[in-house]
């Protein structure tokens, strides 16, 4: 890239698994659909055990839920600063020559809508990582909290990464799917020619959630995830297992929709060892029928995820929608079996990483939050009202300067 304009950016995500902190420097010239982005630099830095666990930990142990929480907004905040620090210092970039930081931050709970269990419930977000400490411990103005916005103009505040997805991916003739596989899935629809107001999102289910966290039960925590879907090949899917998965509400919900950990967490996962009476730990077990059936639970979570992606295409992209690629990105762009699986179910549509595309499919959410925080800083609207159901079109995140 070559404009004397360009910016140099860092953008920051931690999904909905909490395995770690995604970090991209991202030099960027232009803003909105004019823009082009160049990844500098890539990193995940991995969460410390005890700040993991305590992130995974509030929902299971509500004692002094809010007093943690409220030292885990910090917490999190300086862990973030530190990883920004770190990604800057290993591919020696001087963090002063950044233009913005841009973070997601952790998300610990999303509720696009009021629970009708308490009188004082309303549709809500809360992501933790103070970006006021990101600010004063980097020395570069830092925006974050970038949901709030779109809720309070009547939105969802998710999915964010259609603006990016628009940005980048949209073609003239070809209609695309930009499908992230994180911890939650999430569809964007991109017509030809698709201006921001044709973009259709929304959150498909399932993405790796309950095949990471059904493989931390069954291993006792010394695998988090199905490496290179290695498990899951191995194993047969329950077809009656899957069928009552697929009954999920969620999945019959109309668009606009999003769902996070609150729905699809632990709960679920220890409920699925319960149905198919598998012990924690099962993977370890000595006995190799033990360790089949074990198998055959993360072939069938695995299929669950592919079917619920490409069920939702069927039943909530535009009857008329010419699909002509399906670009994917996230950790389970890197699971073989479930990509297979995907491409089964979508055929003869391809279905590949976005690195195919010139996205690495890892750097991609990271690299937005670099993206929305360069349009913010320049006053553009950075949310999608046709994935998020906003009444408007807003700047997202809020500044912090670095003093």
């Amino acid at each position: 890239m070559t404009n004397s304009d360009a910016k140099l950016c860092l953008g920051m995500i931690s999904g909905t698994s909490v395995d770690g902190i995604d970090v991209a420097i991202t030099r960027i010239a232009g803003h909105g659909q004019g823009a082009t982005l160049d990844l500098v630099a890539f990193e995940t830095v991995p969460y410390p055990d005890d700040l993991r666990a305590e992130l995974l930990g509030i929902y299971d142990d509500t004692a002094n839920a809010v007093a943690r929480l409220c030292s885990l907004n910090f917490a999190v905040g300086e862990q973030f600063a530190a990883a920004a620090l770190k990604v800057c210092r290993t591919n020696d970039v001087d963090a002063a020559t950044l233009e913005v930081i841009g973070s997601h931050g952790q998300t610990v709970w999303h509720q696009p809508a009021a629970d009708p269990g308490w009188l004082l419930s309303t549709p809500s977000t809360l992501q933790i990582g103070e970006p006021a400490v990101i600010a004063a411990r980097t020395g570069v103005t830092t925006i974050g909290d970038f949901r709030v916005a779109d809720m309070a103009a009547g939105g969802q505040g998710a999915p964010l990464a259609p603006y990016m997805d628009w940005v980048v991916f949209t073609e003239p003739v070809k209609g695309t799917c930009v499908q992230n596989i994180g911890g939650i899935g999430n569809v964007t629809w991109l017509p030809p020619g698709a201006t921001v107001d044709d973009v259709r999102a929304f959150d498909t289910g399932p993405g790796n959630i309950l095949i990471d966290g059904v493989m931390t039960l069954l291993t006792n925590g010394a695998q988090t995830y199905d490496r290179d879907g290695a498990v899951a090949a191995a194993g047969a899917v329950d077809d009656a297992l899957l069928a009552g998965l697929l009954r999920d509400p969620y999945l019959d919900q109309p668009p606009p929709k999003t769902t996070g950990r609150e729905y699809y967490g632990q709960a679920m996962c220890r409920d699925l060892l319960a149905k198919t009476g598998l012990a924690e730990g099962a993977l370890t077990n000595a006995d190799p029928a033990t360790r089949t059936q074990a198998a055959s639970l993360i072939a069938t979570v695995t299929a669950y995820t592919a079917r619920s992606i490409a069920d939702a295409y069927r039943r909530w992209l535009p009857g008329d929608a010419s699909i002509g690629r399906v670009l994917v990105n996230g950790g389970g762009s890197r699971n073989p079996t479930l990509m297979r699986m995907l491409g089964e179910l979508l055929a003869p549509v391809p279905v590949t990483a976005t690195d195919e595309a010139g996205v690495n499919a890892d750097a991609k959410e990271a690299m937005l939050f670099a993206l929305m925080a360069h349009d913010t800083l320049a006053g553009l609207p950075t949310n999608v009202p046709g994935a998020t159901g906003a009444r408007r079109a807003v700047p997202l995140g809020k500044i912090c300067q670095a003093g």
